[in-house]
């Protein structure tokens, strides 16, 4: 704002800022990686549409003028009514959750695709280690030789197939560096970052990594080899997730109880997840003690000094060496072909989901809170008991009584769908009958009927008439 009063502040514009909040999807899902898991999850997307059923409409943006026209100041309807319409249209739900299924989609056919080569990469593992008489009792010195020859020959035997895995997963790499240089001293403007950026590749380069192959095209170079021990953090995030989910699918889903071998080990892959995934934030990185204005090189041997995967990779072998040492031979090879056979899977995987989502194993599921599915008390969807959706969802405005009564059914919805959620992550023997479900809802409804009943005097009928509805607890 101009100083010396220049301008009168009765002519300024105020726009409420629910306005930005219609359609919140492209941050959170932007969100989503910089929110990875440290322990098993059931991963979601909840979203509120109050409803869905009722389409905005539009009366031109506000202070849109027409050709030859003069440009007017916002009007009160027109504010609203944009807010209402002209936003949501700009960053349409629906899109976003199309993303979301997108990514869920390619998360599930790289399930079916692992389950596909499984026998497969089980035998050329058990060829590589066979006959290797220590194979059932792993230390971690022996991981530590096992993985190194593993990945060696998986690389090796991937022909030419490697040549684009090893530069994906390159890109990848560098991606994460630069990303992660412009978080600890940011760019001074787009031109600074595409310099920084261009000047990290450029130094790639020189080290002769844009060569990836080793002699005759088998495997990686050596120098590449190295570069991905030191800086290749989803490498070792995907291979422990894909543990993760091995141990529940395969071993543990063979138990008609609960196993203390199972916990032990699921323990030991989130400990050691852990170690790979507090190296990936700004925290570890924080203080380290290098000028803004360094060179790429610079940044890129301070970045593996600090982060020192290789000692974390001694860590992890540690914490998985007792995890394993604690399940049954037959469980124990199990695990143990797929911690070493993961280097098969993620040359034929990472290609087909080309760097989106590569380091989650579990699909995004997507939960909507609104009228139309919270349906334990009422069917009708909004129009059957919200007041407000009058006037384009404005008609609340003119009427407390209106506003008690979408604010009651908000309350009762939201507890019936977030009840339906968290039953909804327990399936099969483990799930909650319907009468037990509908039993807890009930009680639910109730304490928040006796909550409010002193609070909203203009709808003490309304309250009467949804205890009726739900009935005794």
């Amino acid at each position: 704002m101009p100083a010396g009063g220049e301008f009168d502040p009765a002519d300024r514009v105020l726009i409420d800022g629910s306005v930005l909040a219609n359609a919140p999807f492209r941050p959170a899902i932007a969100a989503l990686k910089q929110r990875p898991a440290r322990r098993e999850i059931d991963r979601r997307f909840v979203y509120i549409d109050p409803k869905p059923d009722y389409r905005s409409i539009s009366f031109g943006k506000p202070g849109e003028a027409g050709e030859g026209e003069e440009k007017k100041l916002p009007g009160f309807l027109s504010t609203i009514l944009g807010a209402l319409s002209e936003i949501p249209r700009e960053q349409p739900i629906r899109d976003n959750v199309e993303a979301i299924e997108g990514m869920s989609r390619r998360i599930r056919r790289m399930q079916h695709i692992v389950d596909a080569m499984k026998v497969e990469v089980e035998e050329q593992v058990a060829a590589l280690f066979g006959t290797t008489f220590f194979l059932d009792t792993p230390t971690p010195a022996r991981l530590q030789k096992w993985r190194a020859r593993a990945q060696d020959q998986a690389s090796a035997r991937a022909g030419f197939a490697y040549a684009p895995y090893g530069h994906l997963k390159l890109s990848a790499v560098v991606e994460e560096l630069v990303a992660a240089i412009n978080r600890l001293a940011p760019p001074e403007g787009d031109i600074h970052r595409r310099n920084r950026r261009d000047a990290l590749w450029t130094e790639i380069r020189t080290r002769g990594l844009d060569r990836l192959s080793g002699r005759r095209g088998l495997g990686a170079s050596g120098d590449a080899v190295v570069f991905f021990r030191t800086h290749d953090l989803g490498f070792r995030i995907r291979r422990l997730r894909f543990l993760a989910r091995e141990l529940d699918r395969v071993v543990e889903a063979k138990r008609e109880v609960r196993d203390a071998a199972c916990d032990a080990m699921r323990d030991a892959i989130y400990g050691a997840l852990g170690l790979y995934l507090e190296r990936e934030g700004d925290n570890w990185l924080a203080g380290m003690d290098v000028p803004a204005d360094a060179d790429a090189a610079s940044w890129i041997d301070a970045l593996g000094d600090r982060r020192d995967l290789i000692g974390a990779d001694a860590e992890a072998d540690n914490l998985v060496a007792a995890g394993l040492a604690q399940l049954p031979k037959d469980d124990r090879r199990i695990m143990l072909l797929a911690y070493l056979g993961y280097p098969f899977y993620d040359i034929a995987t990472l290609p087909l989901l080309q760097g989106e989502g590569f380091d989650e194993f579990d699909p995004i599921k997507i939960d909507r809170i609104s009228p139309s599915d919270a349906t334990a008390i009422r069917t009708g969807g909004a129009a059957a008991m919200l007041k407000g959706v009058e006037f384009n969802s404005f008609g609340a405005f003119f009427s407390r009584a209106y506003r008690e009564n979408d604010y009651l059914w908000g309350r009762l919805h939201g507890a019936d769908r977030l009840i339906d959620i968290v039953a909804s992550s327990v399936t099969g023997e483990g799930a909650l009958p319907a009468e037990e479900l509908n039993a807890i809802k009930r009680r639910a409804f109730h304490a928040i009927l006796d909550e409010e009943e002193e609070r909203l005097p203009k709808v003490k009928a309304l309250i009467a008439e949804i205890r009726g509805e739900i009935g005794v607890i």
